[in-house]
């Protein structure tokens, strides 16, 4: 049984800077890993990914050089590095993994959930 918990969400100024991790515990070697937003009112939309087997990585345009997701494999971690933050990225942020190892946009190909974390960035 995967489970994945985020942590390190809260509330930042604008252009400020966060990091969020993602701890899985159970079998998640060989699996994708991702990060998802969902702002309030608004559908869930991906924000990153990196699949395990050659650690590439995927990015929404909203965030491409701004966001940068990154692999820790002795802590079984995967953090988001987000700086240059703005009120747009204000969102619960969830982690996800995938055993197919796509490392896709769609929430459809994760079949693993964490519960989220809140990001809050202020203007």
């Amino acid at each position: 049984q995967v489970q994945l918990v985020e942590s390190g969400g809260g509330l930042v100024r604008a252009g400020d800077s966060l990091r969020l991790s993602c701890t899985a515990s159970g079998a998640t070697a060989g699996y994708a890993t991702a990060w998802f937003r969902q702002a309030p009112g608004k559908g869930r939309e991906f924000v990153a990914s990196i699949r395990w087997s050659d650690s590439r990585t995927y990015y929404a345009t909203s965030v491409q050089g701004r966001f940068t997701i990154s692999r820790d494999n002795a802590k079984n971690t995967v953090n988001l590095q987000m700086n240059s933050l703005n009120s747009e990225d204000t969102a619960d942020y969830f982690c996800a993994a995938d055993s197919y190892d796509s490392g896709g946009y769609a929430c459809a190909e994760y079949g693993y959930w964490g519960q989220g974390t809140q990001v809050a960035v202020s203007t």
